[in-house]
């Protein structure tokens, strides 16, 4: 059982900055990859950024420039700092953990998201 808990979603100005923190625990030996997608009203789940245990990060093009990704592996945390936040970035942001169980396969553990608002 892997639990994935996302915190630091809130309210924030246009043009402000927040900080998402993702931490997965439980019986993993290791992570292949973790990373965050967001979810708007009415539109589906996207994905935000990745990065993998290699420190390889892919970030969307929505974001690139605005959005940087992190990690501590050594705690299987990953950080997106979220700088020159628009009205549009508002969205339930989840955090995922990609995870290997046995030789052959990956299981991937979601957290249950943190709402971002970016609003005057």
């Amino acid at each position: 059982q892997v639990q994935v808990v996302e915190s630091g979603g809130g309210l924030v100005r246009p043009g402000g900055s927040l900080r998402l923190s993702c931490a997965a625990s439980g019986s993993i030996s290791s992570i292949n990859a973790m990373g965050w997608y967001r979810q708007a009203p009415g539109k589906e789940r996207t994905l935000v950024a990745v990065i993998t245990s290699g420190g390889s990060t892919n970030i969307a093009d929505s974001v690139k420039g605005r959005f940087t990704i992190s990690a501590d592996n050594a705690k299987n945390t990953v950080f997106l700092q979220m700088n020159s936040l628009k009205p549009e970035d508002t969205a339930v942001y989840y955090c995922y953990a990609d995870w290997p169980r046995g030789a052959r396969s990956t299981v991937r553990s979601w957290g249950q998201g943190t709402q971002v608002t970016v609003s005057s």
